[in-house]
């Protein structure tokens, strides 16, 4: 009688070597689906922003009518000023409000980085920051109209000579040290636009930032920014005038982020992910 033994172990064996594989693919693809969560490009959460300020004709269509709406409040506040002792001023942002750095963000996509302050000392360097659309007629303007511009910025003050050179270089007026405000020890603006008050009258902030307007947006987080806009809401378009910028912000950082600096990339992201409204 033949033996029946060989072909069982032989199946025995077939299907032992089956399951291996099978549980050795699922720690294989296990261990793959890990590896692309750690090498998720920590800058793709900006790259639809960047592309939007870069491409979007929307994006010009928006920064022209804040620089047109700026020139009507102008007109307005000009026509109805009375007497002043002091000069008039208008102050504002350098960055996404009136010089384009989108470019500068391509970079961090282009690396795959967060920002650090020597990857956009780097870029300064560079002088090539372009212009808002709208913002070098609308100051030249101003001018015309002797009111004196002051830049109030968060750039370092290292980097005093290339942001003047630059300015200088794109015919932005009042390009001088006397009319750049440089980040000291806080990157809130309220003491440098106390200063420019003890000589001039502002009558007119612009920025892409809601601390470009006023020290009670310093460090708030979602919900208390959103409920100052609304208290606020008649400055919008008159004293304020506000540029889109998508990119980065305390929208972000104090808002969405609650203002904490040490999240891992991994966390930025499920933080990200948890604020989006859906239904």
């Amino acid at each position: 009688m033949k033996s029946n033994y060989f072909p069982l172990f032989l199946l025995t064996f077939t299907l032992f070597i089956g399951c291996k594989t099978s549980q050795t693919s699922t720690q294989t693809y296990k261990k793959n689906t890990t590896n692309q969560e750690v090498k998720t490009p920590i800058r793709e959460y900006s790259v639809l922003a960047t592309l939007w300020q870069q491409h979007a004709a929307e994006y010009r269509a928006l920064t022209y009518q804040a620089y047109n709406i700026a020139k009507i409040q102008l007109e307005s506040i000009l026509a109805n000023s009375s007497n002043t002792t002091k000069p008039l001023a208008i102050v504002t942002d350098i960055d996404e409000t009136l010089l384009n750095n989108s470019a500068f963000n391509g970079k961090l996509i282009e690396l795959n980085e967060d920002y650090t302050d020597s990857r956009w000392i780097e870029w300064g360097k560079e002088e090539k920051a372009g212009i808002v659309p709208g913002a070098l007629e609308f100051f030249n303007y101003a001018k015309s109209k002797n009111i004196e511009i002051f830049y109030i910025t968060n750039r370092l003050e290292i980097q005093k000579n290339e942001t003047l050179s630059n300015l200088k270089k794109l015919n932005f007026p009042y390009a001088d040290e006397q009319h750049l405000l440089l980040k000291q020890d806080t990157s809130g603006k309220e003491t440098r636009r106390i200063q420019v008050q003890k000589t001039h009258n502002i009558i007119m902030l612009i920025g892409d930032n809601l601390s470009d307007f006023s020290p009670l947006f310093d460090k708030k987080p979602t919900k208390k920014r959103n409920e100052l806009v609304d208290i606020l809401k008649n400055a919008f378009g008159t004293k304020y005038i506000v540029l889109p910028n998508p990119m980065y912000g305390d929208w972000e950082t104090k808002g969405i982020l609650e203002g904490k600096y040490n999240w891992t990339d991994f966390q930025k992201d499920s933080i990200r992910k948890s604020k989006i409204k859906s239904y």
